[in-house]
């Protein structure tokens, strides 16, 4: 895998088919996604025993079978993410489990879910054992430690801490211990998370804090999680992470456990953006060009309510124009925004709400504009904001377009509603 990765200004297709086309066949604003892409992210993780996507980055059905066939299993977050994963053919059955619960609290629905289906859980808070432990005593559970820090490219991505709400305050192991031994509950695992974009500095603290956890709870303990947050580029300045050392500090924890266990310890990561990211394109239509004093605008027929990461934390998707006459070697600086009424919906922002410019080739309405990298919480955020259908969705594998998912429907849009006899 290279270090670093360039992006082109001026696209003529994705994964081999002609975006032109793409357009034709399927309207925009349309999430595209390439199969290959998905494939190669998955053989990069295979040194770890148990890959486990979390399906929250992108879980369109087509996509969750397509990782399942490459022998991959998943994290649910909710029991609308269970129920996805068994449509696309997975079980909570096995070793490892083809299903794992996550999550900070038991909703209602999902403790039904887990209950009916025997989908392990990933306990994220104390209360979580003892709602687990009286309605179903014995099981085995692992638990989703917080070490007291935490890491992100944006603070709202950072999952440990004391400002983080997710996982089991790592001082508070011992009353977990405790309450799962009131109800039975075997702490097989121990999973740790401390956000997005984690650098190889922080990853160390992570192994050390994970050894201290899993040494405290003792020989009961069979896998421990690496969680997820392997970042990608969206950025030329950016880079990828080392892989290799990244498995092989993970590795070194887990051999020592081992050798202190006396028994085998399987190491799993799991993955979203990474499997996901960089697979996705976001595929829109320039609709209007306004000069607005110094500023042009390219006004495209998607909105943050078709991706949402840059008006969240000001993140940064590189871009490109398909046109049969755009020119990489001439740019100008362009403002590009969405249709939505909303003064935030523009792409080229910062974290804060900045809007800033971005140097790409002429365009003229009619052309088309792809956001890259858009694979990872892209869809998976969209919204029906301004009453706005949600787009369609596109998996290309070996060289063939397929809907995946229909473009919503206006008639889609009322569905459920009802206006009362008065």
């Amino acid at each position: 895998m290279p270090s670093t990765v360039s992006f082109p200004l001026v696209r003529r297709e994705i994964a081999g088919v002609d975006i032109f086309e793409l357009a034709r066949q399927f309207g925009t604003p349309t999430y595209v996604y390439d199969a290959a892409k998905i494939h190669e992210r998955v053989q990069d993780l295979r040194p770890f025993d148990t890959i486990r996507y979390a399906q929250k980055a992108c879980s369109n059905l087509a996509v969750l079978d397509l990782v399942r066939r490459l022998g991959v299993v998943v994290d649910a977050v909710s029991a609308g993410e269970i129920h996805r994963a068994l449509r696309a053919g997975f079980t909570a059955e096995g070793d490892p489990p083809g299903i794992v619960y996550t999550a900070d609290i038991f909703d209602h629905a999902a403790l039904e879910m887990v209950l009916e289906h025997h989908v392990p859980v990933n306990a994220g808070s104390p209360q979580m054992l003892d709602q687990l432990g009286q309605v179903a005593p014995g099981r085995n559970v692992t638990l989703r430690i917080n070490p007291g820090f935490g890491h992100g490219h944006s603070q709202k991505t950072n999952t440990g801490g004391e400002q983080s709400k997710h996982g089991i305050w790592h001082e508070q192991l011992d009353d977990c211990l405790w309450r799962a031994d009131r109800h039975g509950l075997g702490v097989s695992g121990l999973h740790m998370h401390i956000g997005s974009g984690t650098d190889l500095e922080h990853l160390g603290q992570v192994c050390s804090a994970m050894e201290r956890a899993a040494l405290h709870v003792g020989r009961t303990i069979t896998t421990i999680s690496a969680g997820g947050g392997l970042p990608v580029p969206y950025h030329e300045r950016q880079s990828y992470v080392d892989l290799d050392q990244y498995f092989q500090l993970w590795d070194a924890t887990r051999r020592r456990l081992q050798d202190q266990f006396g028994h085998a310890v399987s190491l799993e990561i799991e993955p979203g953006r990474y499997i996901a990211a960089e697979a996705g394109y976001l595929l829109a239509e320039i609709r209007a060009i306004k000069q607005m004093g110094q500023n042009t605008f390219y006004l495209l027929d998607a909105g943050f309510n078709c991706l949402a990461r840059p008006i969240l934390y000001g993140a940064y998707h590189p871009m490109s124009i398909a046109s049969r006459t755009a020119n990489d070697q001439v740019l100008q600086p362009v403002v590009v925004g969405g249709p939505l009424c909303e003064s935030g919906d523009i792409f080229t922002q910062e974290e804060g709400g900045f809007v800033s410019s971005r140097p790409l080739p002429a365009a003229e309405v009619g052309d088309y504009l792809v956001l890259e990298c858009a694979g990872a919480y892209g869809f998976a955020m969209a919204s029906n904001y301004n009453s706005k259908p949600l787009p369609a969705e596109v998996l290309i594998h070996q060289g063939q377009p397929h809907l995946v998912r229909s473009r919503q429907t206006l008639d889609d849009l009322v569905r459920g509603e009802q206006i009362p006899a008065w």
